[in-house]
């Protein structure tokens, strides 16, 4: 199963509705059905540089929007891209 490197986000589990005319105050037939469903998280390859080398790893988008957000206000961010000069606007 995959995993986010940084925040450690893995896959949810939840439940499907299907939404019809007759559901709030139908009877037993006509209520919506609910099945299992999973909710995958959005994994991005992204090469990083720990103690002085690249490493490729996984990153969830949100993890990655953060750190895009640190460079652009000139902040620390807490992991350091390998190819983070070009993010820089100028």
């Amino acid at each position: 199963m995959s995993t986010c490197y940084h925040c450690g986000k893995t896959v949810l589990y939840g439940r499907r509705h299907t939404h019809h005319r007759g559901v709030a105050g139908g009877r037993w037939k006509k209520r919506a059905p609910k099945t299992q469903r999973i909710f995958k998280i959005n994994l991005q390859k992204v090469n990083i540089i720990e103690n002085g080398k690249v490493k490729r790893v996984n990153l969830c988008t949100k993890c990655l929007k953060r750190i895009k957000k640190d460079i652009a206000d000139k902040k620390k961010p807490f992991l350091q891209l390998a190819n983070s000069q070009k993010l820089v606007k100028k």
